[in-house]
């Protein structure tokens, strides 16, 4: 799968890898940039549905993008800010650090907001979606998605 075994840090430089999906059936990947107004004007929105769903094992994963430097270190001051807009707007889920082992998701992103999901092996369920998305839309997205992956 898309996330099947990977490794990277959070915000906090805290480690995170594939066993974060293992608790959910469904975790929403949404792909996100500091310098992109639609995505931030979407992440109070994704941090309320986050809440929403946490009781029927959903949650939601921001992958930020642009918190690297150009030869692939972590930019100190982009993490700070991606921190002040993730805090500012209560997407208060953890948001992951670009790294190799996900590059291959990484080099399919062609806009963001982009957003995928994935179940607890890490499996892409469903499609990506380019842009963003109402409250309202992304929970009729995850109903339906969520009637696939249930038993």
């Amino acid at each position: 799968g898309v996330m099947s075994s990977f490794t990277t840090t959070d915000l906090y430089g805290e480690d995170v890898d594939e066993t974060v999906l293992q608790d959910h059936v469904l975790t929403m990947v949404n792909v996100w940039a500091t310098y992109c107004g639609p995505c931030i004007r979407e992440m109070p929105e994704l941090g309320e549905l986050a809440d929403e769903y946490a009781e029927k094992d959903v949650q939601i994963l921001g992958l930020v993008i642009d918190t690297l430097n150009s030869d692939g270190s972590v930019s100190a001051a982009q993490v700070e800010i991606a921190g002040q807009i993730a805090a500012e707007t209560g997407a208060d889920y953890t948001h992951l650090l670009p790294s190799g082992s996900l590059s291959p998701i990484l080099e399919q992103i062609s806009a963001v907001p982009t957003t995928f999901f994935v179940d607890d092996t890490g499996r892409q369920i469903g499609d990506a979606y380019i842009g963003a998305r109402s409250r309202e839309d992304w929970a009729a997205v995850i109903d339906s998605l969520l009637a696939e992956v249930q038993p």
